[in-house]
């Protein structure tokens, strides 16, 4: 064995040695018979004897006279001595000890929180110092719009929110996560969000297949689930699902709303009427709600349903369907002349563009789910005769108008984001986080899930300048039902118009 081998072994005993020396020294003071110390003990210079240690209950005492009764003030003296000499034996003159081991990492800036409730998957999401939402939306791809606007109006509320001290006292964070809008990548970017992130929920993910992939995991989780970008009934449960809450109206009422204005103010026969929408549970919720508003309204036949594949702007196969039943003779099924559109923002444009070459004064609308600014910019590009009168339905008033909360995004925007402009999409998370920022507060300092969904659920005509209330309950988790009517006019602006 090497001398450096031996010197670290010996450096390693050396702690349990000096140990040792310490506990004999101390049994061998206080273990002897008082009137015997002096022969049988160790001695410190100048101390006294000590003694006897306390009987256990139940043991009888030793024998001996009871010398720290008979001379206390020595006693004391004895007992300092005894201490400086232990410590002097454990920090003295000895070998060096063996080299540490490495310190641990500086704790964090801000330390968790220790009172929050140790609540399943939620425990590190909720001790967190910041409450984090999860936004899994497109940041890529054909419909990346979408992200940017989405995460720009939750952030901004997020912001604002914060600037004020945050939500009894813990500021809010916004983490997106990129899934193109593809369902297949959607549950790993909620896995990486929850385990990863720690999120305490998620906050306008994007799209209805999308929010489809991820709702269960999202139950057996308990996580908040909050304002989707999407209408779909799968979201709109009844009883509803626990931890989903919803703003925004449903693609139902908004498609029920687009037929009942074209039949009852545009006088347009129902069998006259088709649905151009996405091949997935965004558009057949769509499809569903025209259809029932169809059979409401006494229509004859079913309703002629077009279809494209989501993330492409394939629309040949719908047009061709539509110019087959233009060219039926008459006494055939009625000729179309209105199209309700359940579908994002470059595949419509592409369906308007087709569909008007096809036939110049087809009527068509579309969803508040196109995008709406970013529809009318691909109209722009196309050329007046394809914006002009195509009409959308909205969830949120004008971005750009004068009501109360469209003023407030607009200067949050201006504060927080200047180089961005007020869009519908943005304006409708803007709302979303807004109101879950309400329910957080409601929830306390320590929340979990239970304590957020009480708190959502005890707000009941909340004002925020909408001009709709903002209501939830146990059995309701939309907050309103309100759709609004625009027009692009020839400049491709949205102008109000009257749904009824």
């Amino acid at each position: 064995m090497t001398q450096r081998q031996c010197g670290a072994r010996a450096d390693a005993r050396a702690p349990q040695s000096w140990n040792l020396f310490a506990i004999v020294l101390m049994a061998a003071i206080l273990s002897g018979p008082a009137g015997g110390m002096a022969q049988n003990a160790v001695v410190i210079q100048g101390a006294a004897p000590l003694a006897p240690a306390k009987p256990l209950p139940g043991r009888a005492p030793p024998a001996g006279a009871d010398v720290c009764a008979e001379r206390p003030g020595e006693c004391r003296i004895a007992r300092e001595r005894l201490s400086e000499g232990l410590k002097a034996a454990a920090q003295g003159d000895r070998p060096a000890s063996p080299p540490a081991s490495p310190p641990a990492p500086p704790a964090p800036a801000t330390a968790p929180r220790t009172d929050a409730p140790a609540y399943g998957g939620l425990r590190e999401a909720a001790a967190a110092a910041d409450l984090r939402f999860g936004a899994i939306v497109p940041l890529g791809g054909a419909n990346k719009e979408f992200g940017a606007e989405l995460k720009l109006g939750a952030e901004t509320a997020f912001a604002a929110a914060n600037e004020a001290g945050g939500v009894n006292g813990r500021s809010l964070r916004l983490i997106a996560a990129d899934d193109g809008y593809d369902p297949a990548r959607t549950p790993d970017a909620a896995k990486s969000l929850v385990e990863k992130d720690k999120v305490f929920g998620f906050l306008c993910n994007f799209g209805s297949a999308t929010s489809e992939a991820i709702l269960p995991y999202v139950m057996e989780r308990k996580l908040i689930f909050f304002g989707a970008y999407s209408g779909a009934g799968l979201l709109r449960r009844e009883p509803p699902d626990r931890y989903v809450f919803n703003y925004r109206a449903s693609y139902a009422e908004e498609t029920e709303a687009a037929a009942r204005y074209l039949v009852k103010v545009r006088r347009i026969d129902p069998s006259e009427i088709a649905v151009f929408a996405q091949d997935d549970a965004f558009g057949e919720a769509g499809f569903a709600g025209a259809e029932k508003a169809m059979r409401a309204m006494n229509a004859r036949g079913p309703l002629l349903h077009l279809r494209y594949v989501r993330n492409t702007i394939d629309v040949g196969g719908a047009v061709d369907e539509l110019r087959n039943r233009q060219n039926q003779k008459k006494g055939k099924p009625a000729r179309i002349r209105a199209v309700i559109m359940v579908a994002t923002y470059r595949a419509a444009a592409k369906f308007v563009e087709k569909a008007r070459e096809l036939q110049p004064d087809l009527i068509l609308t579309n969803v508040s789910a196109v995008g709406a600014n970013t529809f009318a910019d691909e109209l722009k590009l196309l050329g007046p005769r394809y914006a002009k009168g195509v009409v959308v339905t909205q969830v949120v008033p004008d971005p750009n108008g004068y009501s109360s909360l469209a003023l407030e995004f607009k200067a949050a925007l201006a504060k927080y984001s200047p180089l961005d402009h007020a869009d519908y999409v943005s304006f409708e998370a803007y709302i979303n986080a807004k109101i879950l920022i309400e329910g957080l507060k409601k929830a306390g300092p320590s929340p979990d899930s239970d304590k957020v969904v009480a708190g959502l659920e005890s707000i009941h005509g909340l004002d925020l300048g909408l001009g709709a209330l903002i209501n939830y309950s146990a059995s309701e988790h939309q907050a309103v039902h309100k759709v609004w009517g625009t027009q692009l006019d020839e400049t491709g602006r949205y102008r109000p118009i009257d749904l009824e």
